[in-house]
């Protein structure tokens, strides 16, 4: 791949860096599911407890489409609503081994405009991410973990320090999507705000931007 950067988010990556196999193309989402929005609200708990099955690929296609996808016929508008259209937040996934079925075990971070996954870093970092989230060890057994990053310079450039908050609802929507996204497949979501920001952003690479919500997710 070419020599020149590539700026994704938080994460600041050399296309060096990047092999073609770290490159993992999403299946297309579904815009038709089995339940009602009102049934998966009904449905909707906080999960603490996860079964050993693994996510196929279809599954957190989906679920990621919901979480931050591009929705908008002009392939830039997303799934949940953003002050000014700015889009502060990245969104990393943390796989398990063995964790979804065609996918190893890393850190990953969706790429939105290609319905895509870049791997940033190999290997399984639950039990990491677990430990940084105050020894919280349940989250380990998730077979996926999502973390969603806040990058306040996005907004805040257009809103001062309100941009701030706009983010945090941001990041609100994000996590009800998931949610909802996860109980129409069958699945269920946690949903956690105890953690160790700067732990959490040497696990995943992040170089710049705050965690602002961790969600384990997997069979209940």
């Amino acid at each position: 791949m070419g020599k020149y950067l590539v700026f994704l988010g938080a994460l600041v990556l050399l296309t060096t860096s990047i092999k073609a196999q770290d490159i993992i193309s999403l299946p297309s989402p579904s815009f038709k599911g089995k339940i009602s929005v009102e049934e998966a609200i009904k449905a909707r708990r906080t999960n603490r407890d996860f079964g050993t099955s693994p996510l196929n690929l279809n599954q957190l296609s989906q679920i990621l489409w919901a979480a931050y996808g591009i929705t908008g016929k002009d392939g830039f508008k997303k799934s949940v609503p953003s002050a000014g259209a700015l889009y502060p937040m990245d969104i990393i996934i943390v796989v398990g081994k063995k964790a979804v079925i065609g996918l190893k075990e890393g850190v990953y971070l969706y790429n939105s405009s290609s319905h895509a996954l870049i791997r940033i870093k190999n290997g399984d970092k639950r039990k990491d991410l677990a430990k940084a989230c105050l020894y919280q060890m349940w989250i380990a057994e998730a077979p996926v973990v999502i973390v969603m990053i806040g990058v306040y310079e996005r907004c805040t450039k257009k809103y001062g320090k309100r941009g701030v908050r706009y983010t945090h609802i941001e990041a609100g929507h994000i996590g009800q999507n998931i949610f909802l996204q996860t109980e129409a497949l069958g699945l269920k979501a946690g949903i956690v705000g105890a953690f160790s920001d700067e732990e959490i952003k040497k696990i995943l690479n992040v170089k710049q931007g705050i965690p602002l919500l961790v969600m384990p997710i997997g069979h209940p």
